[in-house]
């Protein structure tokens, strides 16, 4: 299929902005159930307090980085005209997401695994 690192950026910043509308649907959603009493905040809130989630927890994470640094590159690609570099960038983007994404990820993981 398509293997440009221009479509596989296209692709991701979709998809990574779909999860994370999704994620704020989810958000307004526990944060709305709070009009309903402590009771039905405490019971939404727990649901999401599962080791599933914190695992969902990580790939937010993961999500929020990559849309966030390649929305930069996107920005520094467009006003100061790098197109020759393009592919590089979205390698380093790509490499930087992967790495904050595991050292702000660890943290979740070690607390899920206690």
């Amino acid at each position: 299929m398509y293997k440009t690192t221009g479509f596989v950026s296209f692709f991701l910043r979709r998809l990574t902005g779909l999860a994370l509308v999704v994620y704020l649907f989810l958000h307004m959603w526990v944060i709305g159930s709070a009009n309903a009493g402590e009771e039905a905040f405490n019971d939404r809130l727990d649901f999401f307090q599962s080791d599933f989630f914190k695992l969902m927890e990580i790939a937010l994470l993961a999500a929020v980085v990559y849309h966030a640094f390649d929305g930069i590159r996107l920005l520094i690609v467009h006003y100061f005209d790098v197109t020759d570099q393009r592919k590089s960038m979205f390698y380093a983007v790509f490499v930087v997401s992967a790495i904050l994404t595991v050292v702000g990820g660890l943290p979740i993981f070690l607390y899920m695994l206690e």
